[in-house]
C-alpha cells in the first residue's frame, strides 16, 4: 500500500526534530530565519522561548487558532491510519510506535495553537504561500521548508518547485529543503530537475545527508545558495 494524501494538510514538527532535519548549528540559530511552509510546526514558538527570532509563513494562518485546530483534529485520523498502514516504511528508533507518532505531534502542534494568536499579532506568524512571497530581497539569512517542497510532488509541478526555489533564494541568501522524498516515500523527481535548472542560473546547489531519519531513506536536504 502506498500512503497518499489529497491534499497538503496541517501537520507539525517540534524544535528538536528541526534542528536534525535541517542541521541547525548554533550560530544558524542566531540568523534572521524564515519557516516557509510551516503549518502547525512548534518551531517558531520554542526558538521564541529560548530568545531567537524566526518569521513563520503558511496559507493556513489565515484560519483562527479554533479553525486550525479543528483541521488537525479532522487531519490526525488519516494520517496515523496512513502511517500504520504503511509501517514498514518508517523507522521506529526514536518514536517508537504510530500512537507514539500521535501524541509527538500533537503536543508540538497544541504548543503552536496556544501560541498563534499572540504570534500573529506580533507578526511572527505571516499569511502568504510560494511561490510569491511578501518579503523584501535578503530579508531573511536563512530559509527553512519543511514537508511541502519535494514531499508533495504529485500535487506541484517541477515548475512550481523551480519558482519555488528560485522566491525563497530571493528573500534568504540560503533556503533548506527537507525532505527529498514525497508523501509515498519516494525520491521526488524534482530534485534533480530543480538542482539542474538552479545550477545553469548560477545558484550553487547541495544534497546533504541529515542525522533525522523517519521515512526510510529520507535523511537528506537539498541546500541552495546565490552564488
Amino acid at each position: 500500500m502506498v500512503f497518499q494524501l489529497e491534499k497538503v494538510i496541517p501537520w507539525g514538527r517540534n524544535f528538536d526534530e528541526y534542528i536534525r532535519m535541517f542541521k541547525l548549528t548554533a550560530s544558524d540559530l542566531q540568523l534572521k530565519i524564515l519557516d516557509c511552509a510551516s503549518g502547525p510546526a512548534s518551531f517558531n514558538v520554542e526558538m521564541t522561548d529560548q530568545g531567537y527570532q524566526v518569521i513563520s509563513c503558511d496559507p493556513i494562518y489565515q484560519f483562527t487558532a479554533e479553525e486550525i485546530a479543528q483541521r488537525i483534529q479532522n487531519t490526525y485520523p488519516t494520517v496515523i491510519n496512513g502511517v500504520r498502514a504503511n509501517f514498514e516504511q518508517y523507522i521506529w528508533t526514536n518514536i517508537k510506535s504510530p500512537e507514539e507518532l500521535g501524541k509527538v505531534r500533537i503536543a508540538a502542534m497544541e504548543k503552536f495553537i496556544k501560541d498563534f494568536p499572540l504570534g500573529f499579532s506580533q507578526g511572527r506568524y505571516i499569511t502568504s504561500e510560494l511561490p510569491d512571497l511578501p518579503f523584501h530581497n535578503s530579508q531573511f539569512d536563512l530559509a527553512l521548508c519543511s514537508h511541502f517542497l519535494f514531499a508533495y510532488s504529485d500535487h506541484f509541478s517541477g515548475e512550481f518547485h523551480i519558482n519555488a526555489l528560485r522566491e525563497l533564494c530571493r528573500v534568504a541568501g540560503e533556503c533548506r529543503i527537507f525532505p527529498l522524498l514525497t508523501i509515498s516515500g519516494k525520491l521526488s523527481p524534482f530534485v534533480a530537475l530543480a538542482k539542474a535548472q538552479l545550477e545553469t542560473e548560477g545558484y550553487l546547489t547541495e544534497i546533504q545527508t541529515v542525522s533525522y531519519e523517519f521515512q526510510k531513506g529520507g535523511n537528506q536536504m537539498l541546500l541552495v545558495k546565490r552564488a
